[in-house]
């Protein structure tokens, strides 16, 4: 990519992570993602976060920063919004270009910054309100928005030309091509991007979601006019739409979300996957929407997307050995791990001579404080019987009135 105007004396400079890399190590990146930073041009020059050190992206950044007339010697302040290594590995190999700057940070991101790159430079602690003036009608203001993801995050607002340099929130998945604008890109690509905006905030901060609700209250109080985020696209034409949206996920946290249902299913000789049909049916006949996931098929990234969004959710799986289906533990795990709570729920599945999955499920929402609303489970030995799979199709109908009426009172 090569570097982009973003507003009056301030540029982003890009890198894309390719297809093949796993985000965090265990996110898949099916459309790619961007790794954005910000130079604010006055009469001094800063850059607002950073890239990954991975082979050649810092090479891109400084190739670009050529490219916008900016000599890296001439680089006054590194402004980190946040330590995590993707925003700020870079800096180890601009240490070797250059040591005359000051790093703009946090209290804790400076714990941080020590503790992953001991690095010998020159730090301002920077707390909420406080400014540098750049000159040239270039102001730089900062506000924290601690636990976003990390407990070291702030934002950093141009004050002339009102573009909010977020870091991570409001960031999204998907690479950006020549043009990272929301006014450049057509409805389809803006809605392409919002759904991997949902899988990113479901992937890496809904645990912190009240920390979000916080930071997207504080941001509200801000004359914003552009939100430039650290991963995905400016939002220049529109930046409520993904203000709005981060707004929207951050209050699923606590329960009801959308009027939707997240089917999760594994079976081993098919007697649970004919069981879970009248389940859809029932569902679809009062008008619910369905986002149905076989596992281990789906990767779980996808389902905690889903299931962040959602409502209620599905849970379809056989005892096996005692226990739950292997690959539905894994993924109830993770939906734990993420706390993802306060979901209408139902479990079906089929058991050979012992059940046992039902105590295992209890266990995982026990022990994560999910705080599930059950319906009365559906187990069955071998294959469902008729009356059964007629009670099924009851079960799916009482779940989608359950979670049209508690979505119905989220909003």
């Amino acid at each position: 990519m090569e570097a982009t105007q973003v507003a009056d004396g301030l540029f982003c400079l890009s890198a894309n992570l390719g297809t093949g890399l796993l985000f965090e190590g265990m996110w898949p990146l099916p459309r790619g993602c961007s790794m954005n930073s910000y130079v604010v041009k006055g009469r001094e020059v800063a850059i607002v976060d950073g890239v990954c050190d991975w082979d050649g992206v810092p090479e891109t950044l400084y190739a670009q920063m050529a490219q916008i007339g900016v000599d890296v010697h001439s680089i006054r302040y590194v402004v980190i919004n946040h330590t995590e290594p993707d925003h700020t590995g870079w800096l180890k190999s601009f240490l070797q270009i250059t040591r005359d700057f000051e790093v703009v940070i946090t209290q804790k991101g400076l714990e941080l910054a020590r503790a992953f790159y001991d690095l010998e430079v020159n730090y301002r602690i920077v707390r909420s309100g406080d400014t540098i003036d750049l000159g040239n009608g270039k102001m730089l203001r900062f506000e924290e928005t601690p636990n976003v993801h990390w407990p070291d995050t702030m934002v950093t607002l141009e004050t002339g030309t009102g573009t909010l340099l977020s870091c991570d929130i409001f960031g999204a998945f998907g690479a950006l091509e020549q043009s990272p604008f929301d006014d450049r890109l057509d409805e389809a690509e803006l809605k392409c991007f919002e759904a991997e905006a949902l899988r990113y905030f479901a992937n890496i901060v809904c645990r912190f979601s009240p920390s979000v609700a916080r930071a997207v209250e504080k941001v509200k109080g801000l004359p914003v006019r552009i939100v430039a985020p650290g991963h995905g696209p400016i939002w220049r034409r529109d930046p409520g739409r993904i203000i709005d949206l981060y707004q929207r996920l951050a209050s699923f946290g606590g329960g009801p979300a959308e009027p939707v249902v997240t089917v999760v299913w594994g079976t081993m000789y098919g007697n649970t996957e004919r069981a879970l049909a009248p389940v859809l049916e029932g569902i679809a006949a009062e008008g619910v929407e369905t986002a149905v996931h076989q596992v281990p098929e789906t990767q779980v990234s996808n389902i905690l997307a889903s299931a962040w969004r959602s409502t209620g959710i599905v849970l379809a799986m056989p005892t096996y050995e005692f226990r739950m289906f292997p690959p539905m533990a894994a993924a109830l795990e993770e939906l734990g791990r993420k706390v993802v709570k306060g979901k209408v729920a139902f479990r079906l599945g089929s058991f050979g001579w012992s059940g046992g999955a039902q105590r295992e499920l209890d266990e995982i929402v026990e022990r994560h404080k999910l705080g599930w609303n059950f319906l009365e489970p559906v187990e069955f030995k071998g294959a469902a019987l008729p009356e059964q799979l007629e009670l099924l199709y009851e079960r799916g109908r009482e779940l989608a009135r359950r979670v049209k009426s508690a979505a119905l009172r989220q909003q």
